[in-house]
């Protein structure tokens, strides 16, 4: 078939690689548009462009799949659209222009966390097992019929960028035998069932870590937020960056964000057992060891969230 595949972070990478590599024929790659990063700004080309690029795809650089975009799409013909995190709706009239429609590789078990976090709002919610979905775009929010899914146990401690790169890899398997299965006219799907629950795009807020939660909701907010957009918390009202941190064995008891440091290891009190900070970045400054971070601080007791 002839697919038009929209997609932008490094999550849609994989994607697109499979289907490039496939019988079928990517004509287009539709991606936003250069952003700036670094300290620089730097414009910098998406994920998506750089490999598209590297394999020699058209690339289409818009930020609005708005009558200009569709109407360039059109005149490809294509038969399927294929998006994955692209990052924009797709809306009519485009939603009905490839022959069979689209379909969107989501990072939940439909109707679990439609939106567009799921990874993260998944690990934050404490949620054991996530997985990946295939479904048929419509106009409501991942609202379509499902082809197939992919279920996946999440590791212990994993972060949403370990669950992320592995549902990526997982996932474009699952996208191509789908795409497959429209090409040869065997593909079903099937409603979703069940309440749907909702994953909102993160904010830097939702990184603060509350120290007053027990140990395990504070370990599934790290988790759910590493490395974007970052983990943190205050200590007399500087902002440090929470990089790594684990379960304390044998600790003493701490209040909540209270902070003890014995030599290389630093115990933060929650409302639980005591969590070890292992790595932290206070601002302005690069990574460092929580021992000498803590080493440093001028307060006598010292408290996070403070």
């Amino acid at each position: 078939m002839r697919l038009v595949f929209a997609g932008t972070p490094d999550a849609a990478v994989p994607s697109l690689e499979v289907l490039a590599a496939s019988a079928h024929d990517v004509v287009e790659v539709v991606t936003r548009t250069d952003a700036p990063l670094g300290r620089k700004r730097m414009l910098t080309p998406s994920a998506v462009a750089r490999a598209a690029q590297e394999r020699g795809l058209p690339v289409r650089k818009t930020d609005r799949l708005d009558a200009e975009a569709t109407d360039g799409i059109a005149a490809l013909q294509p038969d399927l659209g294929v998006i994955v995190a692209y990052g924009g709706l797709v809306r009519e009239p485009l939603l009905s222009t490839p022959r069979h429609g689209w379909i969107n590789l989501h990072f939940s078990l439909l109707p679990a966390w439609r939106g567009a976090a799921p990874v993260q709002r998944a690990l934050i919610a404490g949620d054991a097992e996530t997985g990946a979905s295939v479904f048929r775009l419509v106009g409501a929010l991942d609202a379509g019929d499902v082809y197939d899914e992919l279920r996946y146990r999440v590791p212990p401690l994993a972060t949403a960028a370990r669950v992320l790169d592995d549902l990526a890899r997982l996932g474009a398997d699952l996208l191509l035998r789908v795409v497959d299965s429209i090409a040869d006219g065997t593909a079903r799907r099937v409603a979703q069932t069940g309440e749907p629950s909702y994953a909102a795009k993160l904010t830097a807020e939702d990184g603060r870590l509350d120290w007053a939660a027990s140990a395990d909701e504070v370990l599934a907010r790290w988790r759910g937020t590493t490395p974007e957009p970052g983990a943190f918390t205050t200590v007399s009202g500087a902002r440090v960056k929470v990089l790594d941190i684990h379960r304390a064995d044998a600790a003493p008891a701490l209040k909540p964000g209270h902070l003890h440091g014995d030599g290389a290891t630093v115990l933060v009190g929650t409302g639980t057992d005591p969590l070890v900070l292992r790595t932290v970045q206070p601002a302005g400054k690069g990574a460092m060891v929580a021992g000498d971070w803590f080493r440093g601080l001028r307060a006598t007791d010292p408290v996070a969230g403070s």
